[in-house]
């Protein structure tokens, strides 16, 4: 009995081990996943450096910007440091749609629901490994906070300053937001890996330029309507229109402002269009 006991559980354990197996995820894609991990900076509204309470939007902006309003958040969250990079949406998604290849260059030329499916698989990649909880999730930031974000605690039009040209040290012209951003006038594509300019004051970079960037929201066209103590994506019925945030590569420097913003189909591609993620605790 004790032989046919034995054996049992051996053939449990080891059937057990090959399903764990099974699931596991594959060392390239757990490496790439344990990197993307790290590269998450902790955001506490109310703590420290990050304030309760920031301006929405601009007073002297297009219609679409306005009303400005004044946004309470409470509850803490982490977001990406950069937009996703190439390598990692290939491994989660199993391609690379981008015009502009490059391992650590953002992704781009994907549409706004398969941005939603890499989010979903990749919350379940990180929960198999652990990397995650159970209670959490990748998503798409709001643009609540996707302008909480971008301002890091500034009021100006840029992170950076209110003018995008000005003086230079020596008191020649020169383009104050070349050192943070990739724009119209600095670049030939989206050529660059993420990260190659300056951050803005939260350490998050290209939050300004390089690729517009998703938000979960659909477009609305003004704030009129918009919840002033929380951060959750606004929804209108049969939306198919996304909201898009922080310019790009093909634009220039007023719409790279950090309030400025338009729509995008849903089902729209673009080379100067990619995402950021968030992980947070699932609303």
């Amino acid at each position: 009995m004790r032989q046919v006991a034995y054996g049992l559980a051996l053939f449990i354990l080891t059937a057990s081990v090959a399903q764990a197996d099974d699931n596991a995820v594959p060392p390239a894609t757990l490496k790439l996943l344990k990197t993307f991990d790290s590269e998450f900076v902790l955001i506490e509204p109310g703590q420290g450096k990050f304030p309760a309470t920031f301006e929405l939007g601009s007073k002297q902006g297009p219609e679409h910007e306005r009303p400005a309003v004044e946004i309470s958040l409470s509850k803490p969250f982490a977001i990406g440091k950069y937009e996703v990079p190439q390598n990692l949406y290939e491994a989660v998604m199993g391609n690379n749609p981008s015009r502009w290849k490059g391992v650590r260059n953002s992704v781009e030329m994907m549409t706004f629901p398969e941005a939603l499916e890499f989010c979903e698989r990749t919350t379940r990649l990180m929960r198999q490994a652990n990397l995650l909880g159970e209670n959490e999730e990748i998503r798409l930031p709001s643009e609540v906070e996707w302008e909480y974000c971008c301002r890091a605690g500034t009021t100006t039009a840029y992170s950076f300053g209110d003018a995008a040209q000005g003086p230079d040290d020596a008191g020649k012209k020169a383009t104050l937001l070349d050192p943070y951003a990739w724009h119209t006038g600095n670049a030939a594509g989206n050529d660059p890996p993420v990260g190659a300019l300056k951050p803005n004051p939260w350490g998050l970079y290209d939050m300004h330029g390089y690729l517009w960037e998703f938000c979960r929201d659909d477009f609305i066209e003004s704030y009129e309507s918009i919840a002033t103590t929380e951060a959750k994506p606004r929804s209108r019925k049969n939306g198919d229109t996304c909201a898009i945030r922080g310019g790009s590569w093909k634009d220039e420097f007023v719409y790279l402002r950090s309030a400025a913003r338009r729509g995008f189909s849903h089902a729209g591609k673009d080379d100067a269009v990619g995402f950021r993620c968030m992980k947070a605790t699932v609303d």
